[in-house]
C-alpha cells in the first residue's frame, strides 16, 4: 500500500501568458491523457495562462522528474503540432521553463492543497 502525492508547478518559458483560449483546457485533456496512460492520478489540477498546478497520486516506482519530463515534453509536442503560432511567442521553440516545483504533500495537508489549486482561477 501506498500513497505518493505531489504537488507540482512549471511555468512556460519567459512566463509567457500563452496557456488561454482554449489552450489550457486542451492542456488539461492531455494530461489526465497522460495520466491514464502512465497509470497517476490527478486530485487536483488548474492551467493558468503562464503555469500549471497540479496535485498527482502516483506509484512509488517513478521519478519525479521522469514525470515532468513525460508531462512537460508530450504536452510541448503536441502544442506546438496544434498550434503552431506559439513558436512565435516562443524563443527557441521551448514552450516551458526547464525548473518546476514539486512538494509533497501528505494526508493532512491534501485538502488545503487542492483548495489552493482550485482558486488558483479566482486570484
Amino acid at each position: 500500500m501506498y500513497s505518493l502525492q505531489y504537488h507540482l508547478v512549471w511555468c512556460t518559458k519567459y512566463r509567457k501568458k500563452v496557456l488561454k483560449d482554449g489552450i489550457d483546457a486542451e492542456c488539461k485533456e492531455m494530461l489526465y491523457d497522460l495520466a491514464e496512460e502512465y497509470k497517476f492520478q490527478i486530485l487536483a489540477m488548474e492551467v493558468m495562462p503562464d503555469h500549471i498546478h497540479l496535485l498527482v497520486d502516483c506509484r512509488q516506482q517513478f521519478y519525479i522528474s521522469d514525470m515532468i519530463k513525460i508531462m512537460k515534453g508530450n504536452i510541448a509536442r503536441q502544442m506546438f503540432l496544434a498550434h503552431p503560432e506559439l513558436k512565435k511567442e516562443l524563443w527557441g521553440g521551448h514552450l516551458w521553463n526547464p525548473s518546476y516545483c514539486a512538494v509533497t504533500v501528505s494526508d493532512r495537508s491534501r485538502e488545503q492543497v487542492c483548495s489552493y489549486i482550485e482558486g488558483q482561477k479566482e486570484k
